[in-house]
């Protein structure tokens, strides 16, 4: 791997770790697989039903139902 790729590679991770500690802040656990992020499902329950100006944002979302 040339430098530019591994310069590249080393800002993803870091990428990834800092949406991980982000999501660890807001109470949502959450973990790295391979190239992905995995947020859990109890853990952005807690968040959603703990944050009344979250759930309302995504009621009010403008999404067709």
């Amino acid at each position: 791997m040339d430098r530019l790729s591994a310069m590249a590679a080393e800002r993803v991770e870091a990428r990834r770790r800092g949406i991980v500690a982000a999501a660890g802040a807001l109470g949502v656990e959450a973990r790295v697989e391979d190239e992905v992020v995995r947020l859990s499902g109890r853990g952005l329950k807690r968040r959603w039903m703990g944050d009344l100006a979250l759930r309302e944002a995504g009621r009010n979302s403008g999404g067709a139902r």
